[in-house]
C-alpha cells in the first residue's frame, strides 16, 4: 500500500510550520505559482509533499497507486520537485531550468532565487497535462 496519499491537513498550516523563514517564503512562492499554473488547490499527500493533481500509476511487477501530477516538499537543504521530469518534454526543458540536481524521480533545488520561474511554471505545466502512467501496456 502506497504511503503518501491525500490528506485532510491544510496546505496553508503545513507550509506555515516549514523552516527556516527564508524556506517558508520560498515555499509560499511555489505554492502560488504551482496553484496558478495548474489551475486546481494543493492538497497535501503523506505528511510534507503539497501535491496538485493526481495520476493513477501502475508498473509491469504488479505495483499501482496514486501520486500528485506535480509535487512540492520544502525540505530544510533543498526544495524537492516531483513530476517536473517524467515526460520527454520535461526531460527536454529541465537544463533551462537553472541550478538544480535530479534523483530518480525528483528535482532538488537549493534556492528558488537559483532557478528561471518561467521554466518551472512550463515544467509544472507539462506535468500536469499528463495522463495516468501504465508500464504493463504495451
Amino acid at each position: 500500500m502506497n504511503k503518501t496519499v491525500p490528506t485532510d491537513v491544510p496546505v496553508e498550516a503545513f507550509v506555515q510550520g516549514v523552516e527556516p523563514a527564508r524556506r517558508r517564503e520560498e515555499a509560499e512562492r511555489v505554492v502560488a505559482l504551482l496553484t496558478e499554473v495548474t489551475g486546481v488547490e494543493p492538497v497535501m499527500w503523506g505528511p510534507s509533499i503539497i501535491g496538485w493533481g493526481a495520476l493513477h500509476y501502475r508498473y509491469a511487477t504488479g505495483r499501482e497507486g496514486d501520486m500528485p501530477k506535480v509535487g512540492f516538499s520544502p525540505r530544510k537543504a533543498q526544495l524537492t520537485f516531483y513530476g517536473l521530469k517524467d515526460t520527454p518534454e520535461g526531460e527536454g526543458l529541465l537544463p533551462q531550468l537553472g541550478t538544480h540536481t535530479v534523483g530518480a524521480g525528483c528535482v532538488y533545488v537549493k534556492r528558488l532565487d537559483g532557478i528561471d520561474l518561467e521554466v518551472l511554471a512550463d515544467l509544472a505545466e507539462i506535468a500536469f497535462a499528463r495522463g495516468d502512467f501504465d508500464a504493463t501496456a504495451g
